[in-house]
């Protein structure tokens, strides 16, 4: 893990597929204090793959948390999350649920397949950069996170 001004910073996986938001996300984050290792993939798939180590993202290091869009091509988030949970090696790892969706359905069924936090993504700009910017202090100044 990268560290800066002495506090440890922390793995994030961000699960993503408009580079818009991905955008937002790492200046977010780069305006931490915290120098967090943030890795990006685009699709359901690929976020398994990596999850998994499997394929090219064999070496990949174990997140300390996910950012997880719902709406992704390939394989769904809805379905990510499930098969994160399912896996014993990866379901202490916190999934926040990072998306523009505000249905109660979406909400409730990510919860059941225990979600850690379901976050709807602001339509502002400036909104959108505090949400991002809190949810990283809250997992690196607040929150005890498992042991890999």
């Amino acid at each position: 893990m990268s560290e800066l001004s002495g506090a440890p910073g922390i793995r994030i996986l961000l699960v993503e597929d408009d580079p818009g938001d991905v955008l937002i996300m790492r200046e977010a984050l780069e305006d931490s204090k915290i120098l967090n290792e943030l890795h990006v993939v685009d699709n359901g798939e690929t976020a398994l793959d990596f999850l998994l180590r499997r394929g090219e993202h064999a070496d990949a290091p174990r997140p300390d948390l996910v950012l997880l869009d719902l709406n992704l091509s390939r394989v769904d988030g809805r379905e990510v999350l499930a098969r994160v949970k399912a896996d014993e090696a990866l379901r202490r790892t916190p999934v926040v649920v990072l998306t523009t969706s505000a249905a109660e359905e979406d909400i409730v069924r990510s919860y059941d397949l225990h979600a850690n936090a379901y976050v709807t993504k602001p339509v502002d700009l400036d909104q959108f950069l505090r949400v991002v910017k809190q949810i990283d202090e809250f997992f690196i100044s607040i929150v005890k996170l498992p042991p890999h």
